[in-house]
């Protein structure tokens, strides 16, 4: 095994173990490998950069940005006005999780989560527990599989020229795993902490500030299509709406820290050495849904693009909604981290969480007996 991959497997591994210093391991490994590849293979690491600096930088900004839309979001008291039009019952949650994937269809998976996380804890009273908030998180990575202009993964195969309409099948696999994932995740959430109704308060919908988050969607959605470049449209909107109503730019400093560590994580995976995947078939393709938990799937996309061969929709599913079995292995998880710090303790991420491990499962093998494996 070459040496980048141990220096990736400690650092993960002490991500696991030390989740209150998750940032700390990152930034220690991610040097650690950055001296190897600089010293032993001579790597040259401006030019390097310079292929992954767009990439960095969109993910920067989108994480960033989808704080102050998030924010914007729930100020605008939908979050509070929403709940009470959904049953008070496990179905609420079970609905909740529905609006998430149908949300991430158009928009990117991390303001999909984000929002749904949001609502969550206006709807929960701030007690939401792992289980719900690991739900909310596949709900987002599922809705996006399915939608070129959903996930980061589905909008490279596109533009690399695979057909919209050939990743409809994703949906039939995303569509059985929030099914299964979503029914226990929102019993589980009841039993926890039921529903809760305003009391009779009606919340008074800023209409300003929901215009705010349409111009900031429309924005972003244009620029991933035009510019492949979501992050510009997305902070065109941002500036937009703030001189509309005020921006609570603090926001930024909360979600910093975790947006950093994504990144690190990016930039030691960029630098793993996978020149090849393995012949393209439906059990490889099974398997790297279960690696995009642990490295990223973009590198693992472009790979897979390069190699041809696979069937799109199902590779969409696999690297997509795989990313939802550990917190970090999608970005849709690392922001809902920032809103909920419970969500870093990687092993109670999986005890907690193992309803969208075996939807994944479920949802892979129904799509495969349904739609069959179309290279």
């Amino acid at each position: 095994m070459p040496p980048e991959y141990l220096i990736f497997a400690s650092l993960l591994v002490g991500i696991t173990l030390f989740h209150n210093r998750t940032f700390e391991v990152a930034a220690a490994g991610t040097v650690v490998l950055i001296v190897y590849k600089v010293l032993w293979t001579r790597i040259d690491l401006v030019e390097h950069l310079a292929h992954e600096w767009r990439l960095l930088i969109n993910l920067l900004g989108l994480l960033l940005g989808f704080a102050l839309l998030a924010k914007h979001f729930e100020e605008s008291h939908v979050p509070s006005w929403l709940p009470d039009r959904l049953p008070t019952s496990w179905t609420g949650g079970f609905l909740l999780l529905w609006i998430v994937a149908f949300i991430s269809m158009f928009l990117d998976n991390i303001a999909g989560a984000m929002i749904g996380g949001v609502i969550a804890r206006r709807m929960y009273q701030g007690r939401v527990c792992l289980s719900f908030i690991v739900a909310l998180v596949a709900a987002s990575n599922a809705g996006g599989a399915g939608s070129v202009i959903g996930d980061t993964t589905t909008t490279m195969m596109w533009i690399a020229g695979v057909p919209a309409m050939v990743f409809l099948k994703a949906f039939i696999g995303a569509t059985t795993a929030i099914l299964f994932s979503g029914i226990v995740a929102s019993r589980k959430q009841h039993t926890y902490q039921p529903a809760v109704r305003s009391g009779g308060q009606k919340a008074h919908i800023d209409v300003a500030r929901l215009c705010i988050v349409g111009v900031i969607i429309v924005g972003t959605i244009l620029a991933n299509v035009t510019l492949d470049f979501p992050a510009i449209g997305l902070w065109a909107g941002i500036l937009v709406g703030a001189f509309i109503r005020p921006t609570q730019w603090s926001e930024l400093g909360h979600a910093l820290k975790g947006s950093l560590f994504l990144l690190l994580l990016v930039i030691s995976a960029s630098l793993m050495p996978v020149e090849s995947l393995p012949a393209p078939t439906w059990q490889t393709t099974f398997g790297l849904g279960f690696l995009s938990a642990v490295f990223d799937n973009i590198p693992l996309t472009a790979l897979a693009i390069f190699q041809g061969g696979y069937d799109w929709a199902v590779l969409a599913y696999t690297v997509g909604y795989g990313g939802s079995l550990i917190w970090f292995g999608s970005s849709a998880g690392v922001a809902m981290a920032n809103i909920f710090p419970q969500a870093k303790n990687t092993l109670d991420w999986l005890k907690e969480g193992w309803h969208v491990a075996f939807g994944y499962v479920l949802g892979f093998f129904i799509m495969l007996l349904l739609g069959g494996w179309r290279p």
